[in-house]
C-alpha cells in the first residue's frame, strides 16, 4: 500500500489521496472532449472506452466509457440497441480487466449530472479496476445478495429482469435491478438477458426523470461478483440524493458521526410513485 492510499487507523475505510485530480477539468464551457473531432474522440465512434487521463487509483486502471457521440443524449434516449451496444462493451471490458492478475475488482458506474459531481454533460460513465476487493462489495458478496422481490416495493417484472426499491437505503431515491436467475458478471449474461436489461434501464430511468418532472440526477452502479467468488449475483444500483425537485438530502453531521441514517421517502410510497409512472 503506497502512500497514497491509506487506511483510517480507527474506522479502518479505505482513503486514496488523489492531489493530481485537482487539476483535470472542470464542466468545460467550449469544446467537449467527448464529441466527434474532441481530445478524446478525433475519429466518429458509436460507442468506445479508453483510459482516464486522471486517474483515481494509483494502482488497477481507470476508464472512460463513452455511450454515444450524441452530445445531448442520454443512457435512456439511446434506444434498446445503443443501450445494448454499450452493455457489450461493459461486458467485453470486464473480462478482459478480469484477465490481469493485478485485477480484483472491476467496478462500472455512472454519475448523471452535476448534482452528483459530473464535471462533463456528455453521456458517459467510467470503470475502476481495483487491485483488491472493496469493502462494500464484498460485504455484499460474502453475505450471499439475492434479489428482493417484496410486492410493495416491487417497481417492474419481467421473464429475465425484476426491479424494486431497496428494504432501507442510505439515499431518499433509490432503485435495484436484478436478473431474476443467478448471473455472477456481466459476460455471464445470456443474449436475451442483455437485450432485456437494455429495455429496463430505459423503463426505469424513465419513470425516475418522471419522478420530480425532470431529469433526476442520479448515480448508477454495477455490483459485480469478483474473481474470488462464485456464488455472487449480479445487480445494478441506481441512486439519487434527491428528496424533491431540486432538493437534496445532504448526509448531515449525526449520520457520518454514527454511520446510523434518516431517510425522509418511506420506500414502500416510492415503489407505489414509480410503479404508477409511464416506463
Amino acid at each position: 500500500m503506497s502512500d497514497n492510499d491509506r487506511l483510517d487507523p480507527h474506522s479502518g475505510a479505505r482513503v486514496h489521496i488523489v492531489a493530481a485530480r485537482q487539476n483535470r477539468p472542470n464542466l468545460p464551457s467550449s469544446e467537449c472532449p467527448f464529441c466527434v473531432g474532441g481530445l478524446e474522440s478525433p475519429e466518429p465512434y458509436d460507442v468506445k472506452s479508453f483510459p482516464n487521463r486522471w486517474p483515481a487509483l494509483e494502482t488497477g486502471a481507470c476508464e472512460v466509457v463513452l455511450y454515444t457521440s450524441q452530445h445531448d443524449a442520454t443512457l435512456a434516449s439511446l434506444g434498446s440497441k445503443g443501450i445494448r451496444k454499450v452493455i457489450d462493451l461493459w461486458a467485453e471490458r470486464t473480462t478482459q480487466l478480469q484477465q490481469q492478475s493485478d485485477i480484483d475488482y472491476v467496478l462500472i458506474f455512472e454519475n448523471r449530472g452535476a448534482e452528483v459531481g459530473a464535471t462533463i454533460s456528455h453521456p458517459h460513465g467510467q470503470i475502476y479496476s481495483y487491485d483488491h476487493v472493496p469493502e462494500r462489495p464484498r460485504q455484499l458478496f460474502a453475505n450471499s445478495w439475492t434479489p428482493d422481490e417484496t410486492p410493495e416495493r416491487l417497481i417492474s417484472n419481467s421473464a429475465e429482469w425484476t426491479s424494486y426499491v431497496p428494504f432501507a437505503s442510505v439515499y431518499p431515491t433509490a432503485v435495484t435491478l436484478a436478473p431474476r436467475q443467478r448471473v455472477g458478471d456481466l459476460h455471464s449474461l445470456s443474449s436475451n438477458q442483455r437485450h432485456e436489461l437494455a429495455t429496463l434501464l430505459i423503463e426505469t430511468i424513465n419513470r425516475l426523470d418522471q419522478l420530480f418532472d425532470t431529469p433526476l440526477p442520479y448515480m448508477m452502479w454495477i455490483n459485480q461478483q469478483p474473481k474470488k467468488y462464485s456464488t455472487g449475483w449480479f445487480n445494478i444500483e441506481i441512486i439519487s440524493p434527491w428528496r424533491e425537485k431540486d432538493i437534496t438530502r445532504f448526509i448531515a453531521a449525526a449520520e457520518v458521526a454514527t454511520g446510523e441514517y434518516f431517510n425522509p421517502l418511506n420506500p414502500e410510497d416510492l415503489a407505489k410513485t414509480l410503479r404508477s409512472l409511464n416506463s
